[in-house]
């Protein structure tokens, strides 16, 4: 079960999700990327979802970015008229 993370101001992170009882964080960066981090802190889960005026692009930084965590995800969403969002859907929903 992933939960969205309450939208704050971010130059880095459009959109973000969690799962604290996988330790999974799916990421939507403003350049439009998205990618799939594994093994994350349970407890740095937590905090985010506990402390909502912490940075996302910090916490992301501290706690995700690291290269036997990380997958690109390649994905293409489009609306019922034809519009591309990009991750924004797998995302935001």
């Amino acid at each position: 079960m992933f939960f969205n993370v309450t939208r704050r101001t971010s130059d880095a992170v459009a959109a973000l999700q969690v799962s604290p009882v996988l330790g999974v964080v799916l990421v939507e960066f403003a350049s439009g990327h998205a990618y799939e981090y594994t093994g994350v802190s349970r407890r740095a889960i937590a905090n985010l979802l506990l402390n909502p005026n912490m940075s996302l692009g910090f916490w992301v930084n501290q706690n995700c970015i690291r290269p036997e965590r990380t997958q690109r995800l390649d994905l293409n969403f489009y609306t019922t008229d034809g519009v591309n969002r990009g991750a924004a859907g797998f995302i935001a929903g």
